[in-house]
């Protein structure tokens, strides 16, 4: 499979600049998340790659081939939509069928590859019904059925799971990465759900005001953001920030200095980052903070604290603790974060 790099790839709307100087490399086969909130220019970016829209600037490749001055039909590029597009006059194999039917593909090349796709996709015993029978799962099935049989070399999908439950999306999660790397198809996939990004992707790049502000792997997002940013848009629960003034209220906090956190020069005010779980309820913690609430996931509780006029969570506790209680806590300082209060930047 072909692998997909974006130059400096550019798109605006009369003053309004949507994106700005994109640049982004995909492996062959390789399954990129395309991460970030509503009206960043996610899916604007997948309109350009899919020749939907036409960029103000910047070259798109496909392996060898420069597609962004290509027709849509000639890029080898299938694209799944949110709403599915399926047509409901249609019966399921017609429907997955259908770009088959308009390149002029024979009947029976088409029913053979319409009839082995759907078998991949659990849809063989639905192949005579119309969409208005079938389950949102079984809608979106054939969607990814309508793109997977014109044997495309890059696939994109645009939030394809968003009007789907909590319990069907999980579901189809796997079914995708289970046919993405059965196909080996190089596939960027549109989400503003980090749930969808972290178990989903080989790398995450991260959209934020028409920018690229850090691509890497799910790890190295969680573990290692470039900006505030990404640490709080990643993560759940969110990150504790805590403003800090001063290299001794750093260390009356945290237990930490500067030389201790590999910080080199000091850029104060400071933001530093805690993840909830670098925070721990322990009778011998050397911190103090009043339980202001305590919410209850199943496998742990959720507890946040009011500590020095801030609020933590905490996450891993095993049993709940009555709001208005004072509890010891420690923090972990090896895994502070901090950040430029003023740019938001990682310091390091």
């Amino acid at each position: 499979m072909p692998s997909l790099s974006l130059r400096a790839v550019t798109k605006t709307y009369g003053a309004a600049t949507v994106l700005d100087n994109i640049s982004l490399d995909l492996s062959p086969g390789e399954l990129l998340v395309l991460l970030g909130p509503s009206g960043c220019g996610k899916t604007t970016l997948l309109r350009l790659i899919a020749g939907l829209e036409q960029a103000n600037g910047g070259e798109i490749h496909l392996g060898e081939r420069r597609i962004d001055r290509l027709r849509p039909r000639d890029r080898r590029v299938a694209m799944v939509f949110q709403n599915y597009a399926l047509y409901p006059h249609m019966s399921v194999e017609k429907n997955i069928g259908f770009p088959l039917t308009v390149s002029g593909l024979s009947g029976s090349e088409t029913k053979a590859r319409v009839t082995e796709t759907a078998s991949m996709l659990g849809l063989a015993d639905r192949l005579k019904d119309k969409p208005g029978r079938l389950s949102g799962g079984q809608r979106q099935r054939v969607a990814l059925g309508r793109a997977i049989v014109r044997k495309p070399d890059l696939f994109l999908l645009d939030e394809p799971l968003s009007n789907l439950d909590a319990d069907l999306r999980a579901r189809m999660r796997l079914e995708i990465v289970r046919i993405q790397k059965q196909l080996e198809v190089t596939t960027v996939y549109v989400t503003h759900d980090q749930t969808e990004a972290l178990t989903m992707a080989d790398r995450i790049a991260i959209l934020h005001n028409g920018r690229i502000i850090q691509t890497g792997t799910p790890e190295d997002l969680y573990c290692d953001p470039a900006q505030l940013f990404v640490a709080e848009f990643i993560g759940q629960p969110k990150i504790n920030i805590i403003k800090v003034t001063d290299p001794q209220q750093l260390e009356s906090f945290f237990g930490a200095t500067l030389i201790d956190a590999g910080v080199s020069v000091a850029h104060w005010p400071m933001l530093v980052g805690v993840r909830p779980e670098a925070v721990a309820i322990d009778e011998s913690g050397e911190h103090t903070g009043n339980v202001n609430a305590c919410e209850y996931l199943g496998d742990q509780y959720i507890v946040t604290l009011d500590f020095a006029g801030s609020r933590l969570s905490v996450s891993g506790s095993l049993a709940a603790i009555e709001p208005g209680q004072e509890v010891c806590f420690r923090i972990d300082s090896r895994s502070l974060l901090f950040f430029d209060a003023a740019t938001g930047q990682r310091l390091r």
